[in-house]
Formats: C-alpha cells, sequence, structure tokens
C-alpha cells in the first residue's frame, strides 16, 4: 500500500482499457525517480547530462557537437555548453576537422576518462548497495526486468562472453 507521500508522486493516470498501463508507467516513474535520486550524489561532481555527454564522448569519440547532440537526444546549444563545461574542467578536447575546417571534434581526455571510470565505479557501489537491501527473489526480478528496462532507455545490452569452444 503506497503511503499518501508516494500516491501523491505518482503521475495521474486516466482510467479505461489503458488503466494496467497507466498503472506501470506510474510505479516504473516513480521507482525510477526515487532510484535515480539515491544515486544522483554518485556522478563525480558533473550533472547528469554533463557525465552522459562525457560518457558518450569517451566511449564513441572523437565525435562532432551535432553528433553528441543526436546520441544525447538534446538540443545544439545545451551540449555546446556541456562542452564548455567539460573542456574548462580539462574532461574533453576539441579538435579542428581536418577536412572541414568550420567543425571540429570532442574527445575525452585522461582526466575525463579517469573521473568517468571514478563515476562508475560509485555509482556501482551506490546500486549494489540498494540491490543489498533486496532478498534473492527481488533481485532476480530485477535481473529479469533487464533486458526491458535497457531497451526501454535505448541502451544496449553488454555483450555475452564467449562460450567455452567443446
Amino acid at each position: 500500500m503506497p503511503t499518501a507521500h508516494e500516491a501523491d508522486e505518482r503521475p495521474a493516470t486516466g482510467g479505461g482499457d489503458n488503466e494496467v498501463v497507466d498503472d506501470v508507467s506510474g510505479r516504473l516513474a516513480l521507482a525510477v525517480g526515487r532510484l535515480n535520486r539515491r544515486i544522483r550524489s554518485s556522478t563525480g561532481g558533473l550533472s547528469h547530462g554533463q557525465l552522459s555527454a562525457l560518457s558518450t564522448i569517451v566511449r564513441r569519440g572523437p565525435l562532432r557537437p551535432s553528433e553528441i547532440a543526436a546520441i544525447e537526444v538534446a538540443a545544439a546549444p545545451t551540449i555546446t555548453r556541456i562542452v564548455a563545461d567539460l573542456e574548462a574542467r580539462g574532461l574533453v578536447e576539441r579538435a579542428p576537422d581536418p577536412e572541414d575546417g568550420r567543425s571540429l571534434f570532442v574527445s575525452g581526455t585522461e582526466a575525463g576518462k579517469a573521473l568517468l571510470d571514478e563515476a562508475r565505479s560509485d555509482r556501482a557501489r551506490a546500486v549494489s548497495a540498494v540491490l543489498a537491501e533486496l532478498t534473492p527473489d527481488q533481485v532476480d526480478a530485477v535481473r529479469a526486468a533487464l533486458p526491458a528496462l535497457e531497451r526501454a532507455a535505448q541502451v544496449a545490452p553488454p555483450a555475452s562472453p564467449a562460450s567455452p569452444a567443446s
């Protein structure tokens, strides 16, 4: 039974045929929001937008700002501001595009890669602490839900370990 406070936080839902989907939507929005707040401090001192952009740049860079904006689903001025902030912190660097002098590439610096590794470790520890509060059956349920959650979040699942040769 939800507390009065939790019930107030749930998004309003319509009735009718979509009631079950609306209930899942509201419950998922509440759970994701709460989990996000619990691990929010584990971002290496960056905003979530900055951390996400840094992760994209380190994993997929060097990238043009327009490519970062497309991947992050963010407006170009937002990415321009984020890249400038990351560059001022020494976490990314810009280099001119050798084929197009009007464009530039953004890539992660060693400091950016190190901060990203630290933030990932901090977030993994925070999530581990949350999972430690659950029963083994609840952890199994979370594990079973991961493929659907990864798809909904448009996150590629990790590569499966190679099977040993027979």
